[in-house]
């Protein structure tokens, strides 16, 4: 019996842009073997080429989905070792309704593998963003704490290094493609897990105060196959990801920006 034949069609991308703000200092983890600064016991991941920190888009990514996971109600079914598991689709009836999967992907080796629709990139550091800041190490300030004994109270300090409060990362770059017309009403769900991001934290010891972050100055753009052709593209806000959402026309401007032919599923 001949091998069932697939296909994908790609009808177009939406492009999310803006910056991202520190509004409490950022804790995204890095190599304390390789990156660490100062001797600090918990350092940031920083390039390698200046040293600047910056945001792993693995880490915006992650975070997304984690939420949208726990929104959704989604069942913790796959582990990935050391007591942590997450939601991964084993069949394609699980995926054809699920809304985390379809978004962030599934397990290639599943019966449900199919691409997935986002691409988080990596968020630079802007330098001028810090140079008022009288920091402990380039870029960064250096938070310690101390882990108390419950039972003795001895205290055990240590370092954790942070991007400063009022930090900007510039160039953010969300990038959602469009396979089918369920598509581009389900980017509206990306906005929506971006809103839970902002009212969680993003990077490690947000219990502790570290990783609050704001979405600022957010442009959608939206390329279809046919404006790849002929180097045009539609743009739409450069506001706050609250008057993105809010905008009740967003879905319509959408629609109309990427066509998907009758045949392109739903």
């Amino acid at each position: 019996m001949a091998e069932e034949s697939k296909s994908i069609k790609l009808h177009g991308r939406i492009i999310l842009e803006g910056r991202i703000a520190a509004l409490t200092g950022l804790h995204i983890g890095g190599s304390p073997g390789a990156l660490a600064i100062g001797g600090v016991d918990l350092p940031v991941i920083r390039n390698p080429l200046d040293q600047t920190p910056y945001i792993p888009g693995s880490s915006l990514k992650g975070k997304m989905r984690s939420l949208w996971e726990k929104s959704t109600g989604a069942r913790q079914n796959q582990s990935i070792g050391k007591g942590v598991s997450i939601h991964a689709c084993k069949t394609k009836s699980d995926y054809d309704i699920c809304r985390v999967c379809q978004i962030y992907g599934s397990l290639g080796q599943s019966d449900a593998s199919f691409p997935t629709r986002i691409l988080v990139r990596d968020v630079s550091l802007n330098k001028k963003s810090l140079e008022a800041a009288k920091t402990d190490l380039p870029y960064s300030e250096v938070k310690w704490e101390a882990a108390i004994d419950r039972v003795t109270s001895a205290a055990t300090p240590r370092q954790i290094e942070r991007v400063p409060a009022g930090a900007i990362f510039d160039n953010m770059q969300i990038v959602f493609n469009v396979y089918n017309a369920g598509d581009r009403a389900r980017f509206l769900d990306v906005l929506t897990a971006l809103a839970l991001v902002e009212d969680d934290y993003l990077g490690g010891h947000g219990s502790r105060g570290s990783g609050r972050v704001s979405f600022q100055g957010l442009t959608l753009i939206c390329k279809s196959t046919a404006d790849y052709q002929n180097g045009q593209c539609q743009a739409f806000g450069n506001g706050t990801l609250g008057e993105l959402i809010a905008a009740d026309h967003l879905l319509g401007w959408i629609e109309q920006a990427i066509p998907v032919a009758a045949d392109g599923g739903a």
